[in-house]
């Protein structure tokens, strides 16, 4: 009976937080100026820079922005859409920009014969650039060599 009456209580209380977490976020928006609640629709097709159209780079180190659309891409770990271009089989095939030599470097350093697992997933990393207006206010500017 304890154990019952324990977990009438324990379900209780947390219809009771469910309850007042939903009252706190409403009125709250999010940054495209929508209400929590509502469910966005599926998004429109971006603006991309022009296909083959190098976008620069901001620092150091960053990975290279993709200046072309990946949606429909598939990347999982049985087959990796990017490779069928980028690899160093096809990239000259497609006028595509050639896999990074550091993409074959596993975590301890060694060179493998293949592209290391770490890197295996491009747009953990890569990510297509649109033409958009920013969600926040940004006043970045590269330094150095990098800066226009």
């Amino acid at each position: 009976m304890k154990k019952m009456t324990l977990l009438l209580a324990s379900v209780l209380l947390s219809a009771s937080a469910t309850v007042s977490l939903a009252e706190d976020i409403s009125g709250l928006d999010s940054l495209r100026k929508q209400g929590l609640e509502t469910q966005d629709p599926a998004a429109k097709l971006k603006n991309y820079p022009k296909d083959n159209e190098k976008v620069g780079l901001s620092y150091i180190q960053q990975p290279p922005l993709v200046p072309h659309s990946v949606r429909g891409y598939q990347v999982d770990r049985n087959v990796n859409k990017c490779l069928s271009c980028h690899s160093f089989k096809n990239y000259k095939k497609y006028d595509a920009t050639k896999i990074s030599t550091s993409h074959f470097t596993n975590r301890d350093g060694t060179v493998l014969s293949d592209v290391s697992p770490r890197r295996y997933f491009c747009m953990q990393c890569h990510v297509p650039q649109v033409k958009a207006q920013p969600l926040v206010e940004n006043d970045f500017k590269p330094s150095g060599a990098l800066s226009d």
